[in-house]
């Protein structure tokens, strides 16, 4: 059985001793593949240099929207140039929009529309952050698509009601759940979970965050619960785990662009002197 975790932050503090034995729990949980998310472009190079360290990761570059007060007139360009640099980027982000934590509601949609361009122009998913947010987000999304065209994404660490999971899946997107939707108390989670396309599916950790039952409370989270996620949804759906994974795998892939072959992780691609 094969797994893909589609969000995760490795370049933690936290796991910086510990990554070597992390890695070996993955890789027995079938973890074949992982998508490690950006905050911001300043953590470019350290998220590049565990891509290379680690053959089946591969990453995102972008800027979160509780961090859009760094973004500044080159910040744009810089992503587009970073996203070029590297044939393990496979993704734009993660960008979007968080109105629980932050009020700059103007400066957070300026940068995730310019993100957007980026991801269309490089024919690159985004991985879409987003929190108290659904409504704006969804008519912002809307507005995207009529003045330039679809851009291939995720709903990353989704939280929202059936009914916003329908909003963006009517707009393309994958519907990615992390620890979450294993809290029992998380019901409007499960509905949404039992609502999505088998092929717009997704399972993640976000790690170091979200610790999925019966892990919960644990910290860090590590990729290798993310089979507890995957478990949990089975269950709510009724299919088998194995069902599941194969499902879920399959989606990373079309996604990310992301290839497995055999078992065994392709060689690194060589690290730039820059960093990017």
């Amino acid at each position: 059985m094969q797994l893909i975790d589609t969000h995760v932050h490795l370049n933690f503090d936290v796991f910086t001793n510990d990554l070597e034995e992390i890695c070996q729990r993955w890789r027995e949980q079938g973890i074949v593949r992982l998508v490690h998310s950006c905050v911001t472009p300043s953590e470019f190079p350290t998220i590049q240099a565990l891509a290379h360290r680690f053959p089946e990761l591969y990453f995102a570059v972008g800027l979160h929207p509780l961090d859009v007060d760094q973004w500044t007139e080159a910040s744009a360009r810089e992503i587009h140039h970073l996203a070029t640099s590297d044939p393990k980027v496979v993704a734009i982000g993660e960008t979007g929009l968080d109105y629980f934590k932050a009020s700059n509601r103007p400066q957070q949609e300026q940068a995730f529309w310019l993100q957007l361009q980026i991801a269309q122009r490089l024919n690159l998913p985004v991985i879409i952050h987003c929190r108290e947010a659904a409504q704006p987000m969804a008519d912002l999304l809307r507005a995207f698509w009529r003045e330039y065209a679809p851009v291939a994404g995720v709903m990353h660490c989704w939280g929202g009601t059936p009914a916003e999971t329908q909003w963006f899946l009517d707009l393309g997107f994958y519907i990615s759940f992390s620890g979450t939707v294993t809290f029992k108390k998380a019901t409007s989670i499960h509905e949404s979970a039992c609502m999505v396309p088998e092929d717009r599916l997704l399972v993640e950790t976000d790690c170091p965050f979200l610790s999925p039952s019966p892990e919960r409370g644990k910290y860090p989270n590590e990729p290798a619960r993310v089979h507890h996620v995957a478990t949990q949804i089975a269950k709510l759906r009724g299919v088998s785990l194995e069902h599941l994974a194969t499902q879920t795998t399959e989606n990373a892939c079309q996604l990310f662009g992301l290839t497995l072959g055999s078992r065994t992780p392709p060689p690194p691609f060589p690290v730039s002197s820059s960093g990017g």
